[in-house]
């Protein structure tokens, strides 16, 4: 252990990447945690949809949502959302789920609906394809 500050001397570069790859680390595993952001698995969104009556509103665009999408789900693209607010008004107190394909787009959506003072916005976790791994059901076609 007395040698340490000597090695970290003698290898500051490989000592400097280190440092940024365990801050990136931990930024990954605890960065949604710290966002505030309700990262939910797919038996989780089942539950809300069946006890709470909440709404899934998919991400993607219209052609990858008729390809397969949540059963009642509504589509509203992302470039689109911040004009569709006052649609999702009625769903705000029983609760708004967030999908996209794989759930980098929706937690960042999520995270910008909680700014506008909604409480109950949930991120699918993994996107459709964490609800497609769990064998759920998709439908096609527009709703």
């Amino acid at each position: 252990m007395e040698k340490f500050p000597e090695f970290v001397a003698n290898h500051l570069f490989l000592f400097s990447l280190l440092l940024a790859i365990l801050t990136l680390l931990a930024w990954n595993l605890f960065g949604d945690m710290l966002s505030g952001i309700k990262l939910i698995q797919p038996d989780e969104v089942t539950r809300l949809i069946n006890r709470e009556d909440a709404k899934v509103i998919d991400l993607r665009n219209q052609k990858d949502f008729e390809s397969g999408h949540i059963i009642d789900a509504i589509n509203i693209s992302a470039d689109q959302l911040a004009n569709q607010l006052e649609k999702l008004k009625k769903y705000k107190d029983n609760g708004i789920i967030f999908c996209c394909a794989s759930g980098s787009v929706s937690a960042k959506e999520a995270r910008k609906l909680m700014n506008e003072g909604y409480q109950k916005v949930y991120s699918l976790k993994g996107g459709l394809l964490s609800w497609q791994n769990a064998n759920l059901p998709l439908t096609k076609g527009l709703k």
